[in-house]
């Protein structure tokens, strides 16, 4: 078969060997992986357009799926070992393209890439084997940018980041295992309230830095610890005749960064405080604050492009969704009869058992336990224990293993709930939080919503009297896990046992969002806020600030969509159009999600779906309501 399609030429990018692709179903096509695609070659071009071909042998009369993708083929990391793909953007309608071959030649003309049965279904890639760094310049917690030269102090720069790969040494250019130089790849991002903007170029004196934007620069690369990364910096508002006299107006000095340096640190995350050397000097007049995360590809499981939910989600009417389960056991007015995050919890908001839960309490080190150790305890919070039937419940289950035992692992879960029953997987991960300076030098910190259950760690967090701390994090942040490891482990986990259950991940942490969008291709993630609240403190992060940012990340980072706090949709329902009008799906979360009257209000807004707590006692009150009609 002849595979043929046309594509704008301006689409592919110069210099770095991208090329369109398609894979499929059969062998001939690559069985869905995409190392084992077929590359098109272009023919001929026709005016604005190119046609890109394929010859492909499949066998008569069966019917083969494939999707087309656009990308680069490099060369294998060993001599004789499996291409290397990077795929940049690819199709992903919900009924991929078919064919049944019924003669011996026959020609496919597929149109435009993208484009299946006059709807355009386009997805942006994952990481197959490059790494993602990413660097940022915010005024999420102070300004980036601190200058100590007198004549600068009340300057606004400009940043323009330039992107240099290291030589390499001779040896290193005939060994066969240096990988095929990839060519890095620099994208900038500006994220605010109202807009963001993503550009593979920079103007001349780069761009300005503002209290109110997030400035992130993206750079793709076969050698994150072969990179030479130089900021040069800008001062803004030039008088006339300091332009016309200088070939770069108003440079004042650079900062450069190797990357080795975030390598051999060993962190996925951090922030690295870089000197600014003066233009013309050796001097230094400045530093600059400089906050970076390293995306890797997930190890040990190949994502193929069978299917992807990462954009879709099925019209609907809005989606009611169990929190923790059949809802909170611990922190409400009313508690939740079976304990919340346990098998039993989660079987109950799709089933109707209700069972007992254990009592006893220890103050133990919770976050010093292996696994096997945590599911020897009965852990239980201590506002539990004012309840008589918690009290009375916990005997009957000493002696042997209940679905009721808190902390089950993740594959548990997976394996022991019907495959019907979707998840909506919140990933934990610490926060921190802005916090006002009081003259007695002491603060009160509300209760988070960030702190209803960190497995494996200490459940609790006590407010700090001092007066020199302009966040507090709600956990040890030098014990954490490593950002990569953690994610791995989790995605791998639900990538190999979730079989065809409907899964939707969220977090409050933005970067937890760009990884778990990076490093798979196949389920979608929403973005956890909290925007301007009066209950919770803010959080320091600047992509969390606002309802109206986290829309923009959400869009910059290409999320199926956000988790607004309801307080915040009840104050500005203009919000709820306003993410749908960009593309995105809006879901709430909140204790006021609890009221029956903000429901309904909320479900008239046009919510995509509501968390709350007790959500089984509300259904089968409204059951009863409706039998009684």
């Amino acid at each position: 078969a002849i595979f043929k399609g046309n594509q704008q030429k301006e689409t592919l990018q110069e210099g770095i060997g991208e090329v369109f692709a398609i894979c499929g179903s059969s062998d001939a096509l690559g069985n869905w992986n995409p190392q084992n695609a077929v590359a098109l070659l272009p023919e001929n071009e026709t005016g604005e357009s190119m046609l890109w071909k394929a010859t492909i042998v499949l066998s008569r009369g069966v019917s083969v799926q494939y999707r087309y993708f656009k990308g680069c083929f490099l060369e294998p990391k060993t001599i004789g070992g499996p291409c290397q793909v990077i795929v940049h953007k690819w199709e992903t309608h919900l009924q991929p393209r078919s064919i049944t071959p019924l003669e011996s030649e026959i020609i496919i003309d597929d149109g435009q890439f993208g484009i299946h049965n006059g709807v355009e279904t386009l997805d942006s890639g994952w990481l197959t084997c490059q790494t993602e760094i990413r660097l940022r310049l915010h005024y999420s917690e102070k300004p980036p940018v601190s200058i100590t030269k007198k004549k600068l102090k009340k300057s606004r720069f400009r940043v323009k980041l330039t992107l240099e790969g290291l030589e390499e040494d001779d040896d290193d250019r005939v060994s066969p295992t240096v990988l095929h130089k990839m060519s890095n790849t620099l994208e900038i991002s500006l994220i605010s309230d109202n807009e963001f903007k993503c550009r593979h170029s920079q103007p001349e004196c780069g761009y300005g830095l503002q209290p109110d934007r997030w400035t992130e620069y993206s750079i793709q690369t076969m050698e994150p610890d072969n990179l030479e990364l130089i900021f040069d910096f800008f001062e803004e508002d030039l008088s006339e005749h300091i332009v016309q006299g200088d070939a770069l107006p108003g440079h004042v000095g650079a900062a450069c960064l190797l990357s080795s340096t975030i390598a051999e640190s060993g962190k996925s995350a951090g922030i690295l405080t870089l000197p600014i050397m003066s233009r013309n000097s050796r001097k230094t007049i400045g530093k600059v604050r400089v906050d970076y995360i390293i995306i890797k590809p997930l190890p040990g499981y190949n994502c193929d492009m069978k299917s992807s939910f990462s954009k879709y989600w099925k019209p609907r009417i809005p989606l009611d969704v169990g929190h923790r389960g059949a809802g909170n056991s611990t922190t409400t007015a009313q508690l939740a009869k079976v304990q919340e995050n346990t098998i039993a919890s989660l079987r109950n908001a799709a089933s109707h058992k209700f069972d007992a839960d254990p009592v006893e309490l220890f103050e133990i080190p919770v976050k010093e336990l292996t696994f096997d150790q945590l599911q020897l305890l009965k852990l239980t919070h201590v506002t539990a224990l004012k309840s008589k039937e918690l009290k009375e419940s916990v005997v009957e289950e000493e002696n042997s293993f209940s679905e009721n035992q808190p902390f089950p692992s993740l594959k548990m879960v997976l394996e022991s709930l019907p495959e019907d029953v979707g998840f909506n997987i919140e990933i934990k991960w610490i926060c921190q939080q802005r916090v006002s300076h009081f003259p007695c030098g002491t603060f009160f910190v509300p209760p988070s919503p960030f702190l209803e259950m960190h497995s494996f760690l200490s459940l609790c967090f006590n407010g700090i009297n001092e007066t020199e701390i302009d966040g507090i994090w709600d956990g040890n942040l030098s014990t954490y896990f490593d950002m990569n490891l953690f994610l791995d482990i989790i995605l791998k986990t639900v990538l190999e046992n979730s079989g065809k259950r409907r899964i939707v991940f969220s977090s409050f942490d933005a970067d937890i969002c760009t990884m778990v969008r990076q490093k798979q291709n196949k389920y979608p993630i929403l973005f956890l806020t909290q925007g301007k609240s009066d209950i919770y403190p803010e959080l320091m992060d600047l992509r969390s600030r606002t309802t109206p940012i986290a829309m923009s990340f959400a869009q910059f980072e290409n999320l199926l969509g956000i988790n607004a706090h309801t307080e915040d949709l009840l104050r500005n329902p203009s919000y709820i159009h306003e993410a749908k009008a960009k593309g995105l799906v809006i879901f709430c979360w909140g204790d006021d999600t609890n009221d029956p009257e903000n429901r309904k209000k909320l479900k008239e807004f046009g919510v995509n779906g509501l968390i709350y707590d007790r959500y089984l006692f509300l259904m089968k009150n409204f059951r009863g309501l409706l039998e009684k009609k």
